[in-house]
């Protein structure tokens, strides 16, 4: 890993970035579902639903699900019957997620402060890992990758859903321009925090585009990489197995 990382358009030491990371997102917990139905116009249910349809999730399985925090991927994952932990380094989120699992009444998640780059789980446990919207603000993401491949059974897979730069030209622009203008100042009137939702839409445009990404995948030993690009790669599912 780099000494410097970015941490939006900044470039930080790396011994910096969790620590200013968890403080984004202690700051945005309370609003994070709001500010995401606000900034995506509630079509982030739409990806998430469809990135779960990808998974497949089966009753009996073991399936991570790291920076779940909030609940919104593991509330989908556990209707297949699966054993669904839920790992994410802020325990903020993870108080949200509990809290919103309690209210509805879904029991049986397993819920757990960890760090992707040094998870405790052993080797071999998962019969699948998820990752949505989290792995842009890992600090080493190589590392992160690496802890993913080795947590997977054979024959485990592994689905990342994130945001990465969209392709369509007109639709570009247009998307660059809300986001960077106006998403900070839904950010203030929604949780009073404008500089943490910048932080967010910086750190989409400092994240790997989607065929250096797919190749990280397959560095950390995973095969049949693939990428599913949404809005013409605004949001992309990106996957691969272990064998």
């Amino acid at each position: 890993m780099n000494d410097t990382v970015s941490f939006g358009y900044e470039d930080i030491p790396a011994t910096d970035k969790t620590a200013r990371v968890g403080g984004v997102f202690t700051s945005v917990a309370g609003s994070y579902d709001l500010m995401n139905d606000a900034m995506s116009g509630g079509m982030h249910r739409l990806w998430k639903d469809r990135f779960v349809r990808r998974v497949a999730p089966r009753a009996g399985e073991q399936v991570l699900d790291m920076a779940g925090g909030t609940g919104d991927i593991a509330f989908r994952l556990a209707r297949s019957g699966a054993a669904v932990t839920v790992a994410d380094i802020n325990p903020a989120m993870l108080e949200v997620g509990m809290e919103r699992a309690q209210k509805r009444g879904i029991d049986g998640l397993v819920w757990s402060e960890a760090n992707a780059e040094t998870l405790t789980f052993p080797d071999k446990f998962f019969d699948a890992y998820t990752i949505a919207f989290g792995i842009r603000n890992v600090t080493d993401i190589p590392a992160a990758l690496g802890e993913a491949h080795r947590v997977l059974r054979r024959g485990g897979r592994f689905f990342c859903l994130e945001f990465s730069t969209t392709l369509w030209p007109g639709f570009r622009d247009i998307y660059d321009a809300y986001s960077h203008r106006l998403v900070p100042k839904l950010g203030q009137l929604l949780a009073q925090d404008a500089d943490s939702y910048r932080y967010l839409i910086e750190s989409i445009r400092r994240f790997p585009d989607m065929p250096t990404f797919r190749a990280m995948i397959g560095e950390a030993g995973f095969v049949r990489t693939n990428v599913e690009p949404m809005l013409g790669g605004l949001v992309a599912i990106h996957s691969g197995w272990k064998i």
